[in-house]
């Protein structure tokens, strides 16, 4: 028979802002879901007008929580990332590596290789951030973030990750982690940040990927060829701190 405390440990619960909702309440959408539904309720607090005012006051404290950070990178990997799997553990060695050399290390403060690099940042005696999202699935903020920041939206959240960083090194991932990479890199083709350094971990993960694009997108003139110095494909987190470092 399982105790009290297992069972908190399996009870659903999502944040919706600064609120937590467990069991049935944590049932239901959220709210880039209700912005961007075009079917939502015409009540007040569901018009477009209302919802600036969240988004207004998302910026705000994301701002007011992370304006002291001092030098920091985002770590983005996948959720999914097993304790004690290779890739977790590249990810402690990351977080810990950046914390010794004086960055801050941020992640979406989730589960998987973001827990790894915060544990890292934690393990380095750095300052380990969470930047959590309101999701149906949400897991909450992993146990290794000392400073955490809840978001309703995934915009105000994403500004966040590129504002106060120096860079980014990308763990192996899957959706959340390329819609991150692509966008870091889309910023930086376009000039909207300079002196971004983009380092992916593994190149047997990420060549494929790669070379899909020399073979197909920069054949086909879709892309510049330079587009791909944008970012740097290394095999180590040594390497990849050294590489950041060095583009920073």
């Amino acid at each position: 028979m399982s105790s009290p405390t297992e069972k908190n440990l399996s009870t659903p619960s999502r944040h919706r802002g600064p609120v937590e909702l467990r069991r049935d309440l944590a049932k239901g959408s959220t709210a880039d879901q209700h912005l961007l539904d075009s079917r939502s309720p015409g009540d007040f607090t569901s018009t477009d007008p209302w919802r600036v005012l969240r988004i207004q006051a998302e910026f705000v404290e994301g701002f007011g929580a992370l304006a002291n950070v001092g030098p920091a990178v985002s770590v983005f990997g996948s959720a999914r990332t097993r304790p004690g799997s290779a890739f977790y553990e590249m990810g402690v060695d990351v977080g810990r590596r950046l914390a010794e050399a004086g960055f801050a290390v941020i992640t979406g403060g989730g589960p998987g290789s973001m827990e790894a690099a915060n544990k890292g940042a934690v393990e380095g005696h750095g300052l380990s951030i969470g930047l959590g999202i309101e999701l149906p699935f949400e897991q909450g903020m992993n146990q290794w973030v000392d400073l955490g920041v809840n978001f309703r939206y995934f915009f105000a959240r994403k500004t966040m990750f590129v504002k106060y960083a120096q860079g980014f090194i990308v763990l192996p991932g899957g959706l959340g982690t390329l819609d991150e990479l692509f966008e870091a890199m889309v910023l930086v083709q376009t000039h909207k940040v300079t002196s971004f350094p983009i380092v992916l971990i593994g190149k047997e993960f990420w060549g494929p990927m790669v070379d899909w694009i020399k073979q197909t997108l920069v054949a086909d003139g879709l892309v510049s060829e330079t587009d791909l110095d944008i970012i740097s494909l290394v095999d180590s987190p040594e390497e990849a701190v050294q590489r950041l470092i060095a583009g920073v």
